[in-house]
């Protein structure tokens, strides 16, 4: 493990000479790569530097301890092998964490897309309500998050949505909350004071540059129209809505959050190669039978990873069977314990696969 720690360092130390080399300055899509590069390796070359640090002190306070005729140089040696042992203690889970197999999309940008499923106008207004909670989520990290996309029913409730969150491996935070989200409580409209079941769907993709995936001009067809209209029905002349439709394989998106055209077309085109890179993603995942989360369902009430109980106010993640309360705290963003336990677990299923 300390080998490997010292080539992902050393690499690290090579492209940060690559920064400086005027030919790479000059080359923009050469720079974002190494800079992601180096960003991916972060956590490795901190560790690294942090074990060095105090190995070096640890292995000079003993030579002095065991050299020095000073009682009071030797004990402050002595003080500082023990600061050492202490900067080191766990030391050795923390290299197998840093040292496990990275997803490549950890340090990306994503597209969360959230969805109506079962349920109706139930599942509506339990869409609405996650959209908000990924927003407050986002906004309590001091970010900006981008509606790109929605359709909003007539009674507050959410058909679709497609969200933008641009932040430094946001990705490797967010991937685990897709799949299926379950609500359970009483409708305002049941009278006989009934428990209701409802889904929402909820995707997680990466954001893709351009370079990475060659969509084909020819397989997409655009459709402009304005804001008022119905997808191009009665349209006015400040037609500034952009849908780009993917032939092949029938995806559909939408750029509409701009008042610009221009920008909603760059917009729509940005989701659209997103959309293809997670199709293909989905691909290689089926075909190498890889245990994800990261997998949107159907959208049946049966499959889900976690459940919203609002009659119990409890909310339970099914995936590590761990349930807590304040439900209407964690629908205002508080979700990032949550989050960080199924890193944890996902860390730790890592782990026994790579020892056995």
């Amino acid at each position: 493990m300390l080998e490997k720690l010292k080539s992902i360092a050393d690499k690290v130390e090579a492209l940060q000479e690559q920064l400086y080399d005027p030919t790479i300055t000059a080359d923009h899509k050469k720079m974002i790569a190494i800079q992601r590069e180096i960003s991916s390796l972060s956590g490795p070359y901190e560790l690294y530097k942090h074990l060095k640090k105090y190995t070096d002190q640890k292995n000079e306070a003993k030579e002095m301890i065991e050299n020095e005729s000073d009682a009071e140089m030797i004990e402050m040696a002595k003080v500082e092998f023990d600061e050492a042992e202490a900067q080191l203690e766990g030391m050795d889970e923390k290299i197998k964490v840093a040292l496990l197999p990275k997803d490549p999309n950890d340090e990306r940008n994503v597209y969360l897309e959230i969805r109506q499923a079962a349920g109706g106008d139930e599942a509506g207004l339990f869409a609405a309500e996650l959209l908000r909670m990924y927003l407050r989520y986002a906004e309590r990290q001091g970010l900006k998050p981008e509606i790109m996309e929605h359709d909003r029913t007539g009674i507050g409730g959410l058909k679709f949505a497609m969200v933008k969150i641009a932040w430094d491996k946001v990705y490797s935070k967010l991937k685990f909350e897709s799949w299926v989200h379950r609500v359970q409580r009483i409708p305002d409209t049941e009278t006989n004071g009934r428990v209701h079941t409802s889904t929402v769907t909820v995707a997680v993709m990466p954001e893709v540059d351009d370079v990475e995936i060659h969509v084909d001009p020819n397989d997409v067809e655009m459709d402009t129209f304005a804001a008022s209209s119905s997808g191009g029905q009665n349209a006015n002349k400040n037609q500034t809505w952009v849908r780009l439709r993917h032939i092949p394989t029938g995806i559909i998106v939408m750029g509409q959050d701009s008042k610009s055209q221009m920008q909603n077309k760059d917009n729509a085109w940005k989701m659209l190669r997103t959309k293809l890179y997670q199709t293909e993603l989905d691909r290689q995942i089926k075909e190498q039978k890889d245990k994800r989360f990261d997998q949107v369902g159907s959208g049946d009430r049966s499959e889900k990873i976690r459940t919203y109980n609002f009659p119990q106010d409890r909310v339970t993640d099914h995936r590590i069977k761990q349930s807590r309360s304040w439900l209407p705290m964690i629908l205002d963003g508080e979700i990032e314990d949550m989050m960080n336990q199924i890193i944890v677990e996902n860390q730790t299923k890592m782990l026994e696969s790579v020892g056995e």
